[in-house]
Formats: C-alpha cells, structure tokens, sequence
C-alpha cells in the first residue's frame, strides 16, 4: 500500500484578501505561500476548468494546511445551503479555549454565528465569509467528550 501524507484542504473564496483576513485574523492561520495561475492549459485540464485565472493563498495552523482557492475566471457558481448529512466534508473543526471571544472573532472579520447551534460556552457553528462551516468547540469540552470514548 502506498504511504499517504496529509497536505491540505481546499476553500473556494469569492475575495481573497476578505478569506486571507477571516482565516488569519479571527482563526489565527498562518500565511505560507502566494500561487498563481493564469494561461496555463495543462493547469485548466488538472482543475477541469476553462481559462483559469486563480489565485491561491495557503495558510497553516498547528501543522494544517488549507488553500484559499479564488478564481477570477471561471467565476464561482453561488453556494446553497449545504446540510451535515449530505455527502462529501462537512465542516471544519477548531478546538478553542474560548469560544465566546473566538465567535467574537469570527463576527468582527466577516463570518457568521449560526445562533442555534450554540451550546453554552462550549460549542458552535459558524460561517466563514462564503458560507464554509466551521465548528468552534472549547479544548474542555472536547478533551471532556475524548474520555468518554
């Protein structure tokens, strides 16, 4: 069987700098690396799409990696509400120390609070600026629900 490392996950933007400063700001990433893509037909034949004119940002944190993907062409078709049991990634999850600050966080740089999935002080969702899904569970609670396993 071959060897698998992880490398990273990719999030389609509609603004990067917008994305770059959510990711940054309010969830605490680290800027890795600028990639740019314009004109490049074995490019376009890799993502499966036409004219390619991307901008991508990596991020990291705590080892994870995630691509900010922002096509200035082909433009992004809108994104709908997306529900948990539909296949494919759901969400991504942070633990934090504390949620009520990191949901303040996350409102001050463009995202959102889903209000009723608030569980005290110690769990949420939330949005990111494009309607990614995010989980905010607190370290406790989360170290909390590992020894119950």
């Amino acid at each position: 069987m071959p060897t698998y490392v992880f490398s990273h996950i990719g999030i389609c933007v509609t603004n990067i700098q917008r994305s770059r400063d959510f990711y940054e700001q309010a969830l605490g990433f680290q800027f890795i690396r600028d990639f740019f893509n314009k004109d490049h037909p074995v490019q376009d034949r890799f993502l499966r799409l036409p004219k390619v004119d991307l901008h991508a940002v990596y991020l990291q944190k705590d080892g994870f990696q995630i691509e900010l993907l922002y096509y200035a062409s082909p433009k992004s078709a809108p994104r709908g509400e997306r529900p948990m049991n539909q296949p494919g990634m759901t969400h991504l999850s942070l633990k934090v120390d504390d949620v009520p600050a990191a949901i303040a966080a996350v409102k001050k740089f463009g995202g959102k609070l889903l209000e009723d999935t608030v569980i005290n002080d110690r769990a949420c969702f939330v949005h990111d600026p494009d309607g990614q899904l995010i989980e905010l569970v607190s370290s406790q609670a989360m170290a909390a629900a590992q020894g119950h396993h």
